[in-house]
């Protein structure tokens, strides 16, 4: 709080300062002077800005534009000549631009319009025009006007700076008179310039009248001169003619004489030149035959120095195009080596799969095999097992009826041989028995030899079943 209270004079005095530039801030155009005036030394603004301090100091506007004003005398003035005249004039002033002429300026037109200032000083411009009029003859107010308007600008100047505005320019509009004597002197003077004319054009033609006769003269005296020499010179010419007629003549002779002579030079010249012609133009022809050769020879050296470097640039292309050739098959055939041995890796690795997968295969199926047979084996052991005991149960009648079971699959297998044979030929009697009489042997031997092996007598064993089962019927029968 205390650092708050400290800077709290300085934030108000900040605030109040931009509230004074923001409020105070002005800027003058180019045609107008803001005065600012009050608490400071007074300021005048053109074209720039600047700062009022508000309640403090004020701000006026003084208009530097410049004014057009009509100047005409209100009634007729006597000039020097006490003729009554009345002036129309236009006058260009504006505010004086020095600091000075605007602080006059200023007492006088602040915050005044065009108008007003126009107003106050038509008065004053009208009073220095009277008094110029007053002083000047009519004809020279009217034949010299840029004289009026400076007498009448020394003479109003003064007065204007008093007031800070400074005069541009005075233009008299015109000059009018109560007595017509301005268009009195406009008469006077066309008279004199009639007059004057009248005499010039009297004096004009006279003068043209003295040329035309002295043209006249001097005409004839050329014509009468022109004349004699026209003769003089008709003679000399005819003098002339005969000398130069007499001195043709011998001139003609002396020709007539020359000319064979002359022609005789002249055939013996032509002959002399005719002869060097044709040997000139012998030797031209020989050096243009010379020259044809020269040509036809550079012509052909340089068609076969053109072949020549054709036939080299074809084998040099050749030769480029094979070589590129030769490098674009190298790698084609290494990219086909490349693709060919990445089909054969993934042929292999394919291979690889199938072996791995056919071995997993065989091992499962060994496996399974090896299960059933397993099974087979513990299923035929359980068989064996249950045949076992059925044996030892039913003793002797088991074993014959196991053999009763065997016989006939024992006389298909002596028999089989025989099925296989497509046609048997036998040549004497009873030889059918005969054959019969075989396999009923050979059904007997392996019945033996089971006998033998297993240690029973099958013959017994069946003799006793069947008494056995002749007895049963029998039996039953009487039952």
């Amino acid at each position: 709080m205390d650092i708050l209270f400290k800077i709290l004079p300085w934030l108000i005095g900040a605030a109040a300062v931009i509230a004074i530039l923001c409020v105070g801030y002005v800027k003058a155009p180019p045609d107008t002077a803001y005065i600012i005036s009050g608490f400071l030394k007074p300021r005048i603004l053109i074209g720039k800005a600047g700062i009022r301090i508000p309640f403090l100091e004020r701000l006026d506007k003084l208009s530097l534009k410049m004014f057009s004003v009509d100047v005409k005398t209100t009634d007729y003035v006597p000039n020097a000549e006490y003729i009554n005249v009345k002036v129309d004039a236009t006058v260009k002033i504006r505010i004086g631009q020095s600091h000075e002429m605007m602080t006059l300026a200023s007492r006088f037109f602040l915050n005044e319009s065009e108008a007003m200032i126009i107003s106050r000083v038509q008065d004053t411009l009208e009073g220095n025009m009277r008094e110029i009029v007053g002083q000047m003859r009519l004809e020279e107010m009217v034949t010299d006007r840029k004289a009026f308007g400076e007498r009448v600008q020394e003479n109003a100047i003064p007065d204007l700076e008093k007031m800070g505005l400074e005069m541009i320019s005075f233009n008299v509009q015109s000059f009018s008179d109560q007595n017509n004597v301005i268009d009195d002197l406009g008469i006077d003077n066309i008279s004199q310039i009639k007059k004057g004319a009248a005499i010039a054009k009297a004096q004009a033609d006279r003068d043209i009248a003295i040329s035309q006769a002295q043209a006249a003269k001097e005409a004839n005296d050329a014509k009468v001169q022109a004349d004699m020499e026209i003769a003089e010179k008709q003679t000399s010419l005819a003098i002339r003619q005969a000398e130069l007629k007499q001195q043709s003549d011998v001139k003609k002779a002396e020709a007539d004489a020359a000319y064979s002579i002359q022609e005789q030079e002249q055939r013996k010249t032509i002959e002399v030149t005719s002869a060097n012609a044709n040997i000139a133009k012998a030797e031209r022809e020989a050096e243009l035959k010379a020259r044809e050769v020269e040509v036809k020879k550079q012509t052909l050296d340089a068609e076969i120095r053109a072949k020549a470097d054709a036939e080299r640039y074809r084998q040099e292309q050749e030769a480029q195009a094979q070589l590129f050739k030769r490098q674009k098959d190298a790698e084609a055939k290494r990219f086909e080596q490349e693709q060919e041995a990445a089909a054969q890796m993934r042929i292999a690795e394919a291979q690889r799969f199938a072996r791995e997968q056919e071995a997993e295969g065989i091992a499962a199926v060994g496996r399974a095999e090896a299960e059933a047979i397993r099974a087979k084996a513990l299923a035929e052991a359980e068989g064996i097992d249950k045949k076992a005991e059925a044996m030892k149960k039913y003793g002797e009648a088991a074993v014959v009826e196991m053999i009763m079971a065997a016989l006939p699959e024992i006389a298909k297998n002596v028999a089989e041989p025989l099925s296989k044979v497509d046609k048997i030929t036998m040549y004497g009697d009873g030889n059918s028995s005969k054959l019969v009489s075989d396999i009923v042997n050979s059904t007997t031997q392996i019945t033996e030899g089971i006998s033998a092996g297993m240690g029973i007598d099958i013959k017994s064993l069946l003799m006793g079943a069947l008494g056995g089962k002749i007895v049963s019927d029998m039996t039953e029968n009487n039952n």
